[in-house]
């Protein structure tokens, strides 16, 4: 991964899934690159605790505890980023919900519909309220969505989840191809499984799970959620300025082999 120390300077991110993990990993970065960011994610007081951090290490933060599900949370988001800042320039879309569990024919149906609201959904009120603002400016963008490994191929996970981050990254793949000629360019990280608060439950005590997910890959272990973060702060950067529709792998070479 190149050097992206600055490359972020005077621009304004979204970040939604901004609470824990990678999202407030990507957070602290990005602030740290020089980007004005608000930050979205349902739990208030984790939120407010990241933005405050940033705030107190001389950064530009600003917490709208909110619900990728719920349009009106995501416009309020957007709304913030233009008020208190000035504009939108770069979005990373990485708020999502996953799990492992039962086959598909025991899965109770609120587990499709929750893993469907908050993974496609979620991305699809986060483009549409992103993408108009980005038009408006007249001066392109980056918007980054979190996929997964999952997104190319069954891993385990809940077929659920499989079948949304596939979704993920066909939604990417489009909105790149429909605002490319408005400079707006539009990736996804397939991000390979990351040591998260999401994750670590399912972890304690299951030595065989950890093995499980990192066994397939080259480097064998589970991704730092910074190493997430520095991948997405590189596709928002004009560092990546000839990269849209791309499924990036973030993920120790797991879909290498």
């Amino acid at each position: 991964m190149p050097d992206i120390s600055g490359t972020l300077q005077n621009k304004v991110a979204v970040i939604t899934g901004a609470s824990a993990g990678i999202g407030a990993a990507a957070a602290r970065l990005f602030a740290a690159e020089g980007a004005a960011v608000v930050l979205m994610a349902r739990r208030k007081d984790l939120l407010e605790t990241v933005a405050a951090g940033i705030r107190a290490a001389r950064g530009r933060a600003v917490s709208v505890p909110g619900d990728v599900r719920s349009p009106e949370d995501v416009v309020r988001a957007v709304g913030r980023a233009v008020e208190e800042f000035g504009g939108l320039d770069l979005a990373f879309n990485n708020a999502g919900w996953g799990s492992l569990g039962s086959p598909l024919h025991q899965l109770d149906e609120s587990v499709y519909d929750l893993v469907m609201d908050v993974n496609v959904r979620g991305v699809w009120n986060c483009l549409r309220a992103q993408i108009p603002v980005m038009l408006r400016q007249g001066r392109g963008g980056s918007i980054v969505n979190t996929s997964s490994v999952a997104g190319h191929c069954a891993t385990g996970a809940v077929a659920p989840y499989i079948a949304a981050k596939h979704a993920v990254l066909g939604l990417t793949r489009a909105a790149a191809a429909e605002y490319g000629g408005a400079g707006i360019r539009v990736n996804a990280l397939m991000a390979g499984s990351t040591r998260t608060d999401l994750l670590t439950p399912h972890l304690a005590g299951n030595p065989e799970l950890e093995q499980a997910m990192t066994g397939r890959a080259i480097q064998q272990r589970l991704a730092d959620p910074a190493e997430v973060a520095r991948a997405a702060a590189w596709l928002c950067s004009d560092q990546a300025s000839f990269i849209t529709g791309g499924a990036i792998p973030v993920d120790g070479g797991w879909s290498a082999v």
